[in-house]
């Protein structure tokens, strides 16, 4: 899983196994560092505007690391919905229930699960107060 940092995002709730991150905006060298130090990160993908705003300093300490970057465009919301209830109305989807039946079964708002199963990239969801990339 890869975990969308901000500069207002705590370091001590990123697992110490990720070995991939997303920079939603641009942060201090210091936390980066201390991020880099904690998890074996390996790989950073960013919008191609943070990596404009990124200082070049930051951008060369990454490269001395063997840090590699990457840029990927992660627009949108992340869904707040807990994984298990947005596998269920999927699965109630499939199996021909209506909009309407899976709100009253599920009680996630009629509009919500439309999005869902209409136009939601499933890719990001939210985990807590982390951002989490699925693919």
């Amino acid at each position: 899983m890869k975990y969308a940092i901000t500069e207002k995002t705590n370091i001590e709730n990123i697992p110490r196994d990720t070995a991939e991150i997303h920079l939603v905006r641009p942060i201090k060298w210091e936390k980066l560092h201390l991020l880099t130090t904690r998890c074996p990160i390996k790989t950073i993908t960013l919008s191609t505007s943070c990596l404009k705003r990124l200082p070049h300093k930051t951008q060369k300490r990454l490269k001395e690391k063997g840090i590699t970057m990457g840029i990927e465009k992660r627009r949108g919301r992340a869904i707040d919905i807990p994984m298990e209830k947005m596998l269920q109305i999927i699965e109630l989807r499939k199996d021909y229930q209506t909009v309407r039946e899976i709100e009253k079964i599920t009680g996630v708002p009629k509009s919500t699960v439309h999005y869902l199963i209409k136009y939601a990239d499933r890719g990001k969801i939210k985990k807590g107060n982390n951002v989490v990339y699925l693919k």
